[in-house]
């Protein structure tokens, strides 16, 4: 298994395999936050120079989007950094869900900084309209601002789609499901700058050729709605995550058939796997070991067992206990 949010994928042991959180994956999370970090920078200042000279609302609404975005960014650089610290005494279980911690901050930040700010500017020009200039510089940055954009986003698709692949599953299901808050945070931005500036083209070019203000202000409204939108998905899947999600049911058969194919597991009778970060889990069960050992040795065996569980780089913790000689066989 890659990413045990969607899907097995068979390995060798350790009895969990997955890749590793710490180099592999995350390594590529950190680099697709620094690409949409530097795009949406430059993509801001342009967005704001060109808001100044043009007077469009669209255009301000976006240059609020690209602000908060930017923002945002660097929360989920945060989240990366802090998600990746070590077990100590005091978090014996590590620090996985600073991931979601943070990445609830920027959902929250697009929110407030993206949406709130173009909705209320949207209205504000449709009461109190102002002709907007400079129509070319405009469509100038906003063509700038959709390579850099795309050049963003093509690399989530890409890391997306690859993980995608390992687990079967479709490019969307795959960002909804993924345990990593960052790729998710990334690509829904990237899809929702994207989609904005076509909003915004559209806004500022009826605005061109009727010489009213009122479509560039629905357009402010357009993009501020579907921030929202995609703001409160976020959120909620960061609840989710801080609540506490379980693998989904072909990963947590996929164990389930691993532990029974240990030479000394006769029985799997409990199994529960949380998530405690991006590709980190948390594993207990019951198992009924096989022979007849006496009550001190089972105790060896089974600590032997959860050493070499607590190898695969996704299992931050484990512990098992003996099962009760009626508990039925999962």
């Amino acid at each position: 298994m890659r990413d045990p949010a969607t899907g097995p994928d068979a390995g060798p042991p350790p009895v969990v395999a997955l890749g590793d959180a710490r180099t592999g994956e995350k390594s590529e999370s950190t680099l697709t936050v620094l690409i949409a970090f530097t795009a949406n920078l430059l993509v801001a200042v342009a967005k704001t120079w060109a808001a100044a000279l043009t007077g469009s609302a669209s255009m301000v609404a976006e240059a609020a989007h690209s602000w908060a975005d930017t923002g945002n960014e660097i929360f989920l650089m945060i989240a990366n950094r802090m998600s990746g610290r070590r077990p100590d005494d005091a978090h014996p279980l590590g620090f996985g869900r600073e991931a979601y911690v943070w990445s609830l901050f920027a959902a929250l930040g697009l929110f407030v900084a993206g949406s709130a700010v173009s909705i209320t500017h949207g209205i504000h020009e449709l009461v109190d309209p102002e002709p907007a200039t400079d129509f070319l510089i405009g469509y100038l940055v906003l063509g700038f601002s959709f390579l850099l954009e795309g050049t963003s986003f093509l690399q989530s698709v890409r890391q997306a789609r690859r993980e995608a692949a390992t687990v079967n599953r479709d490019l969307i299901s795959h960002v909804l499901a993924t345990s990593d808050p960052t790729l998710r945070a990334v690509f829904a931005e990237d899809a929702a700058a994207l989609t904005g500036l076509v909003i915004a083209a559209t806004g500022l070019g009826l605005h061109q050729l009727t010489g009213s203000a009122t479509p560039d202000a629905i357009g402010s409204i357009l993009v501020g709605i579907l921030l929202g939108v995609v703001a409160i998905v976020l959120i909620d899947r960061n609840r989710q995550f801080l609540v506490g999600v379980q693998v989904s049911p072909p990963v947590r058969a996929a164990i389930v058939q691993a532990l029974r194919e240990l030479p000394e597991v006769s029985r799997v009778t409990a199994l529960r796997v949380d998530f405690i970060g991006p590709r980190q889990l948390y594993l207990v069960a019951d198992v009924d070991l096989s022979g007849d050992d006496a009550e001190s040795h089972l105790a060896v065996r089974l600590r032997a067992l959860e050493a070499r569980i607590r190898e695969s780089p996704a299992v931050v913790d484990c512990t098992l206990s003996l099962s009760a000689p009626d508990e039925p066989d999962l």
